[in-house]
């Protein structure tokens, strides 16, 4: 038979989603599942996304051009101006979903054998990225004992060798809810110019932030307009993740053109999702709509943290953006307890899935003990789970059996 190629037998499988069957059973066999470990807002999409979908829904619904809709790119100008960012139709590009802005943004900018260099622990798909794109990722280590700040100058130079071309991080991040300062991203500024690099700024998290945090754009840095280049999408702002709308930026026009030609080559991004966002845009809604999710997530953050600070063991910096927060909790291997507590443990009927963070990290043995939780449920909902997360953390840790 046939060998399947190196990249599918190398792709890591989600760790976010790859105990789902675990979950299932665990719902089959009458048990309710708190869902904390997939970044999936509960809050309704805003009627007008809907409203501009079933307006255009009529006729032929044809291929919208590979850069996107003119009116969406338009749309899309004027929300970034709103931040400061002036951007042409030309330095823009729609895609399917963020996911695909960071392929792209990887694609225009190295070879395969390139590497690039990611604080860890990271959004775990940038692992898949690379694989898929034929680079490694050189990981700059963070902690979350000092709340995942990044390191000094000098410790991130010393990890640049001939074959890194850029920089990727997330701002805010995920998985661990940092924001970086205006001293840490003009550092990552310098390091980018003296080097030679690109610097991939993921902001899809930009409104999420808190307790007067702000997230500043890798395109409002000075003089970084031949290497900046920012991946956005639509999924958390608008709590729209089903829509597949991200997109790529950049002044650098070669960038921008190599893009292109990636985006044609898949043809074009989803047309009906653009005209939701353009509806939604235009809108004197959606402004409101994303503050007042904006302090909804603040109190769940709130709530996750307090709780997580009454529970014997665990570390954890509280997030001051994003909607998740890494915690390192008292057990020698998450993922045996993520896995445990859906097959072995319930409280009241109920039990929760974390996503293990293991494999957040490059570097092998880092994240054993952490888990990712995603606040993404009403308050209520959190309240008891962070209850089950409690009572199944003492009871796990309490049975010497259930360590491995």
């Amino acid at each position: 038979m046939p060998s399947i190629s190196w990249r599918a037998r190398t792709v890591q499988a989600s760790p976010i989603r790859k105990l789902k069957p675990l979950a299932d059973q665990a719902r089959r066999a009458g048990k309710r599942v708190y869902h904390l470990n997939i970044g999936q807002p509960d809050i309704p999409t805003p009627k007008e996304y809907f409203d501009g979908i079933r307006q255009a829904a009529q006729g032929v619904l044809a291929y919208s051009p590979s850069q996107g809709l003119d009116e969406a790119l338009d749309a899309l100008a004027e929300y970034y101006r709103t931040f400061g960012i002036a951007l042409s139709r030309d330095e823009m590009i729609v895609t399917t979903g963020g996911s695909e802005a960071i392929t792209f943004a990887l694609l225009a900018v190295t070879d395969v054998g390139d590497a690039i260099l990611v604080p860890e622990p990271f959004y775990t798909n940038y692992n898949s990225y690379a694989q898929i794109t034929g680079i490694q990722i050189v990981p700059i280590e963070t902690r979350a004992e000092d709340g995942f700040r990044l390191p000094d100058k000098k410790t991130i130079e010393a990890k640049i060798s001939p074959k890194i071309k850029a920089i990727l991080f997330c701002n805010p991040g995920n998985p661990t809810g940092v924001v970086y300062t205006k001293a840490e991203l003009a550092m990552l500024a310098e390091v980018a110019h003296k080097h030679n690099l690109y610097l991939i700024a993921d902001e899809v998290y930009r409104e999420f932030t808190y307790d007067g945090a702000q997230a500043i754009s890798v395109l409002q840095l000075p003089n970084l307009e031949d290497r900046a280049i920012l991946v956005d999408s639509i999924s958390k702002r608008f709590s729209a993740c089903g829509a597949r709308i991200g997109v790529i930026a950049s002044k650098n026009a070669s960038v921008m053109e190599s893009a292109l030609k990636f985006a044609q080559a898949r043809l074009s991004p989803p047309t009906l999702e653009q005209y939701g966002l353009i509806h939604l845009l235009r809108s004197s809604q959606y402004q409101n709509f994303v503050r007042e999710m904006i302090a909804e997530f603040a109190r769940r953050r709130d709530l996750v943290y307090a709780e997580l600070q009454k529970m014997p063991g665990v570390i954890c910096t509280k997030p001051q953006g994003a909607f998740y927060v890494t915690a390192k909790l008292p057990v020698e291997d998450a993922e045996h307890f993520v896995r445990w507590l859906l097959t072995d443990f319930s409280l009241d009927n109920e039990t929760v899935m974390l996503a293990p963070a293991a494999e957040f990290y490059a570097t092998p043995g880092k994240g054993r003990d952490e888990v990712r939780i995603a606040y993404v449920l009403n308050t209520d909902a959190l309240q008891r789970a962070m209850r089950v997360l409690r009572e199944g953390l003492l009871a796990y840790t309490n049975s010497p059996v259930m360590q491995v």
